[in-house]
């Protein structure tokens, strides 16, 4: 029993806030009895995360913390039982149950409730809202039965939302927002722009500047109404249109409230009544309520040091957030809408790639005022951390984004220069300076330990990647040897993993498993073992399905609609009369839209999972095999025309190029890998801008390596000049072979080289001056990779077998997928309603 002298402290509301303040609490003092009131039927659990409830986490997975913990730190916790009133005077709570419980200190953590407009029609069955784990019951168990669905909203509730009834299956999924763009309040017109294109793409539609006037049906949803007059056919609606502050208590308490809700507190987190805090979404500070996690973690905080004798205030907070929604990267940081002639903006834009920046820096070039990124976020928290500490900003603040030119900079460089004092894990209030010290003082050498130590990363989770450059630098500082493990299931890296399976001949990932693993594995592990075991064996991806991304399982790339591209490979850009005649046919036939790309090759796109086989035999018999499109491999070898057919080419290209890309063709890797042959210093193939790249001399071949275009473009460096044309062989073969066994789970080339200690000197000396003495034995495994291609369009087309994997419906074989629609544009046809 806990003393009866203790003051007794009543929490109302056992949210993720309510749970972070009771934790918070124990860790400073054990000097108070701590009651808790919470009206859901369960312990508190993280919302953040809950959309993961739909990609396979159970209820129990997303627990804060066992029913135990409460026991066990002697909490007394109601649940199921929601509090009713407030008695100010007696200093009492009542709740549904009958039960009186008196406090000393009250804290509100009542949170907030899903904001449901008065839309005439709300009440039909199928119209539900995005809230808690058994709101998304409702919308799972409803979801069985819709054919097409929509969620009011496009903030990041809604977004999240969309994504649930995604990964429901839901055939036709509509975002509606009634502001002109998404995720008003945290990007800006173009990067709104470039998410609204990226989610086009993952099969959302989305419509803008929309007022829903009603909701139409019966007993049941049948359709949205809007205020223009138009009409959205939907079997279901999920409302997240924001949030609404749970102020009822504090109402009929007598407590401040404001205008539009919110309990009204003052930086000590106390209401008008002095004996009572409020905490999360309910609470109202200088007129802002805070919808992110993190500023309710710092609310609780700052009630713990005004109960344990502290002097913590609540200043307001840095509203920046990363998310991933739908997996696309979105963030915000600082300030990310100022403009002229306050700021100065600095843009990047690859519409290709699906990647926008933006950077706003002050007026004089010198700080970092805030910014977007859409698409790519890697360089969130080290731009967060820049605005957050007033950093100075370098020569070129573009490199902010894009990185140093050259390849001069690793990739997280910067990361020890910023203060002990910088705010790293704003969820746990965990500075840099703790981080550093847990690494030097207690021994703490991974992020797991760190979360365990002082909680950094253990809130939303999007500081992990700057806790892990953060213990890492601390280690390289005192000179400690840095392992880099795959993931939680492999205590190996990629390099030693690929040394480990080759030395035991390992084939299988269940083999690799049981021999060097723990547990099930993972989405990282997965495709990472996949591609070492390729890149080892050589052996038919298909058979390794089930640990494969859809693009190797059907090996070809699914594109908007659930069709597929067909890709064959037409090496250096060559095809005869006979060839392009049979493309097209094959494109009449079976309905494909034809285009030419920028790798000189023709991309069919549209095809129906199950008519692969048949299209790919066409394209066989006619002598074309895979492209390889889908794969982490060898995409193309580009070529200019060269001295077959330019007066200006020194050597000839195409023939170049088309042996380099029938060499490598169908060589597995940790990235895709592209090439370019250029037959003089024109550079027409622009080989400068690839993971290799050949540039014809008046002696020979310049050899180029490790550049690459998208949203990091990097030119690639040279490796060796005035080469014939054996000894270029012999160095790429060097070259490619130590990429494959040594970079990263997707690291591109440059990428790879950016991190490699010594750079392009190094590097060098490994391939052209075998340094390390392995140029044999790379030379050797290349070797092994070339002699055992084998083009996998015909390896499934010729087994019975493996081809019955390539259909829609197995009770109905050749059924085609009758959610995928067309429509014509141009004389072809695209995805229909986009």
């Amino acid at each position: 029993m806990v003393p009866q002298h203790l003051p007794t402290v009543v929490v109302i509301g056992n949210g993720m806030v309510g749970y972070k303040f009771c934790e918070k609490l124990l860790a400073k003092s054990t000097a108070f009895n701590l009651i808790v009131f919470g009206e859901e039927p369960r312990v508190a659990y993280d919302r953040v995360h809950l959309s993961e409830y739909f990609g396979g986490k159970t209820a129990d997975d997303l627990l804060m913390a066992p029913l135990q913990w409460y026991h066990d730190n002697g909490i007394t916790l109601h649940l199921g039982d929601a509090v009713q009133e407030i008695n100010r005077d007696a200093r009492t709570v009542h709740a549904h149950s009958g039960l009186v419980q008196p406090y000393d200190y009250l804290v509100l953590a009542t949170g907030s409730s899903a904001f449901v407009p008065d839309i005439p029609g709300v009440e039909k069955a199928g119209v539900m809202v995005y809230r808690t784990i058994e709101d998304l019951e409702k919308i799972k168990a409803y979801a069985g039965s819709a054919h097409s669905g929509a969620v009011l909203g496009g903030g990041l509730l809604g977004l999240e939302a969309a994504k649930a009834l995604l990964d429901l299956g839901v055939a036709e999924t509509h975002v509606v927002e009634f502001a002109p763009r998404l995720m008003p309040r945290q990007i800006d017109d173009a990067g709104s722009q470039m998410l609204q294109s990226k989610l086009k793409a993952l099969g959302l539609q989305i419509h803008l500047n929309k007022a829903t006037s009603s909701i139409g049906g019966e007993e049941k949803i049948d359709a949205l109404h809007f205020g223009n007059g138009s009409i959205l056919p939907v079997d279901m609606l999920v409302i997240s249109a924001g949030i609404r502050p749970r102020d009822e208590l504090a109402r009929l308490a007598g407590l401040d409230v404001g205008l539009r809700g919110g309990i009204v507190v003052n930086d000590e987190m106390r209401t008008s009544d002095a004996s009572i805090f409020a905490i999360g979404e309910c609470a109202l500070h200088g007129g802002m309520i805070y919808g992110l996690v993190a500023p309710g973690y710092d609310m609780a905080e700052v009630v713990v040091s005004q109960l344990t004798q502290g002097a913590r205030a609540f200043g307001g907070y840095d509203m920046s957030s990363k998310l991933k929604l739908i997996g696309v990267d979105v963030a915000s940081f600082g300030d990310p809408f100022i403009a002229v002639p306050h700021s100065r903006s600095i843009v990047f834009e690859d519409a290709h790639s699906g990647v926008y920046k933006r950077i706003n820096v002050s007026p004089d070039g010198k700080y970092l005022l805030g910014g977007v990124l859409i698409g790519d976020a890697e360089a969130y928290n080290m731009l967060l951390q820049t605005v957050n500490n007033k950093l100075a900003l370098p020569p070129h603040p573009e490199d902010l984004m894009l990185g140093a030119r050259g390849g001069e900079a690793a990739e997280g460089a910067g990361v020890m220069s910023l203060p002990d004092e910088a705010l790293v894990c704003s969820c746990e209030a965990v500075t840099k300076g703790a981080i550093c010290a847990a690494v030097t003082e207690q021994s703490v050498t991974t992020v797991d330990a760190m979360k365990k130590c002082n909680k950094a990363g253990t809130g939303c989770g999007g500081c992990v990647p700057l806790v892990k450059d953060l213990i890492n630098g601390t280690l390289t500082a005192q000179g400690a040897y840095i392992k880099n493990v795959l993931c939680e299931h492999f205590d190996y890296s990629r390099q030693e993993l690929f040394d480990l399976l080759k030395i035991n001949n390992i084939r299988t990932y269940d083999a690799a498993l049981d021999h060097f693993g723990k547990g099930d594995g993972c989405e990282t592990c997965k495709p990472a073992l996949g591609s070492i075991l390729a890149g080892l064996w050589n052996d038919l991806i298909v058979k390794q399905h089930t640990i494969q991304d859809t693009n190797d399982r059907y090996l070809a790339n699914i594109q908007k609609g659930g069709s597929y591209s067909v890709v064959p490979r037409i090496a250096g850009g060559e095809v005869t009369p006979e060839q392009l005649m049979v493309i097209g046919s094959v494109a009449k036939k079976f309905g494909l839209y034809t285009k030419i790309t920028g790798g000189q090759r023709i991309d069919m796109f549209g095809a129906h999972v199950g008519d692969l086989p048949d299209i790919w035999e066409e394209l066989i018999n006619a002598g074309f095999e895979s492209g390889h499109a889908y794969g982490k491999s060898l995409r193309t070898v580009k070529s200019c025309v060269g001295s077959t057919w330019c007066r200006f080419g020194l050597h000839d290209s195409v023939s170049f190029a088309i042996e380099i890309e029938n060499r490598y063709k169908g060589i597995r890797s940790p990235h895709k890998l592209k090439g370019g042959v250029s037959g003089c210093v024109r550079e027409c193939a622009e080989a400068q801008a690839k993971d290799f790249g050949i540039i014809a001399t008046e002696k020979g071949w310049n050899l180029y390596v490790c550049g690459n275009g998208g949203a990091k473009p990097q030119h690639a460096q040279l490796l060796a000049t005035d080469l014939d044309s054996a000894t270029l062989i012999q160095y790429l073969d060097r070259f490619l072979m130590f990429y494959i066994k040594t970079a990263d789970p997707l690291a591109r080339t440059a990428t790879w080289l950016n991190k490699m200690e010594g750079g392009m000197a190094y590097l060098k000396n490994v391939v052209v001056n075998d340094s390390l003495g392995i140029a044999a034995d790379l030379e050797a495994e290349m070797a092994l990779l070339i002699n055992t291609y084998h083009c996998e369009w015909r390896e499934v087309v010729e087994n019975p077998e493996l081809r019955k994997q390539f259909t829609h419906f197995v009770n109905v074989p050749r059924a085609k997928d009758p959610n995928v629609e067309f429509e014509e544009m141009r004389g072809q046809k695209k995805v229909k309603a986009w």
